[in-house]
């Protein structure tokens, strides 16, 4: 588990998991939380259970959403029955831990000490285009949260290096701001760009007014030892991949 420095806070844990620790075998191996993979179920909620765990919660209350690459933020204040579609999570309520799961798209974690409020998102290309981080920072204020007080943290993503894009990719980007033109290299194939992705998540919670904002700046692709990665599943032709967990919950003693 990997801790962020501007998410440190007594009142407050949170970890981005690698992929060390668990139960899961073969290709998910070992510490797979995601339950839309093909690896066993009861596995899966073993290795949740151990991340809660490290929280210091029951695994009853680690939630996560059906992501789906949106910017939609749902407010949770007790364990869900069925899991909402959406990709942000806020709350201020103590006990629960929200969690996000990656295999190369952006896990962002936010918390206000100060108000008692924090919040969790998923932030692929989609969903970081679409504004899901302001999205969580909207709603983290309307529980009373101040965005100057708000202290964020970028969790393990694919890196610009590993991230090959085509020429539609980057019209999305350029077509919505020209000064995202920045985010993207040229690549070696033709008409195909690299995109930082974590630097276009930094600038963006960074223009939002944010007290910090913090990049661990650790590659999902490049570090097959303690990161899943979709994309490197992709190049290997394997038929599927684990999936990371990124956590942060209010304690409540």
């Amino acid at each position: 588990m990997i801790t962020a420095t501007s998410l440190t806070f007594p009142k407050i844990n949170h970890g981005f998991f690698t992929r060390q620790g668990g139960h899961s075998k073969g290709l998910f191996s070992s510490l797979n939380c995601g339950l839309g993979s093909g690896d066993d179920v009861a596995v899966v909620t073993q290795n949740r259970a151990h991340a809660a765990a490290s929280l210091g919660v029951a695994n009853t209350h680690l939630v996560s959403t059906y992501q789906i690459h949106s910017a939609d933020v749902v407010v949770v204040d007790a364990p869900f029955s069925e899991r909402p579609k959406a990709d942000g999570m806020v709350t201020a309520t103590s006990g629960i831990a929200l969690g996000i799961l990656t295999a190369d798209c952006g896990s962002v974690l936010f918390a206000d000490e100060k108000a008692g409020v924090i919040g969790a998102c998923h932030a692929g290309w989609k969903g970081a285009l679409a504004g899901v981080t302001d999205s969580v920072i909207v709603a983290m204020e309307k529980l009373g949260a101040q965005r100057e007080n708000i202290a964020a943290a970028v969790g393990p993503t694919i890196s610009q290096a590993a991230y090959e894009v085509g020429s539609e990719f980057l019209k999305a980007f350029v077509d919505a701001d020209l000064n995202n033109q920045k985010y993207f290299n040229s690549s070696l194939k033709s008409d195909h760009y690299m995109f930082d992705l974590p630097r276009y998540l930094v600038d963006r919670l960074g223009a939002s007014g944010l007290n910090s904002v913090q990049d661990l700046a650790l590659c999902t692709y490049e570090d097959e030892e303690w990161f899943f990665s979709y994309r490197r599943a992709t190049h290997r032709n394997e038929k599927d991949y684990g999936r990371l967990i990124s956590t942060i919950v209010l304690r409540d003693d």
